[in-house]
């Protein structure tokens, strides 16, 4: 679907979106305000003072359109607030969700494995990547997916996640243990 083409949901209401009126005026303005706790999570805060701790931005349209269409959700998953695209907001509310978008972006490329503590998960992965060797729990086989003929992504155990572009440049052993998963 293209991502200009959108104005409605199927259900007829506005595809931007505020779930309740201290979000957003009646004038269409946004009055929420975006800032980080003490551990650097994000949180929204709406006009009446209401706090949503640990929310998260999940860009709509990551690769056709990655800074429209941008969804911020309650830690819960419940969705906050969609915003067709970043203006509109203030400069600094602008600048934590590109922040946030662009933390999204970062899938660090599995280069090497260098061993698999087991074939039964969670099991332990020390890898190299393009930046650095790192170590990752793998929580369970459905959380590695092969998205192309070549190229599997990785979820660990924490959500972060790690990429193999192809996996005919692996080397046997590396391409031996990414293979028993996929």
């Amino acid at each position: 679907m293209d991502p200009s083409a959108v104005s409605q949901t199927g259900l007829g209401v506005p595809a931007e979106f505020a779930r309740t009126g201290a979000l957003r005026s009646e004038g269409g303005q946004w009055t929420f305000k975006l800032d980080r706790d003490a551990w650097n999570h994000l949180r929204l805060i709406d006009a009446c003072g209401t706090v949503y701790p640990e929310v998260q931005v999940l860009p709509m349209y990551p690769v056709a359109a990655p800074k429209e269409w941008v969804s911020i959700l309650s830690k819960e998953g419940e969705e906050l607030v969609c915003l067709r695209n970043l203006e509109g907001l203030g400069p600094k509310d602008q600048e934590e969700l590109q922040q946030e978008l662009m933390l999204r972006e970062f899938v660090p490329q599995i280069t090497q494995v260098h061993w698999v503590s087991g074939t039964q998960e969670p099991c332990e992965w020390d890898v190299q990547t393009n930046h650095g060797r790192t170590r990752f729990v793998l929580k369970s086989e459905e959380d590695v997916r092969r998205v192309s003929a070549w190229t599997v992504h990785f979820i660990d155990a924490n959500g972060c996640r790690f990429r193999v572009d192809d996996i005919r440049k692996l080397d046997s052993r590396s391409r031996g243990y990414v293979e028993w998963y996929v």
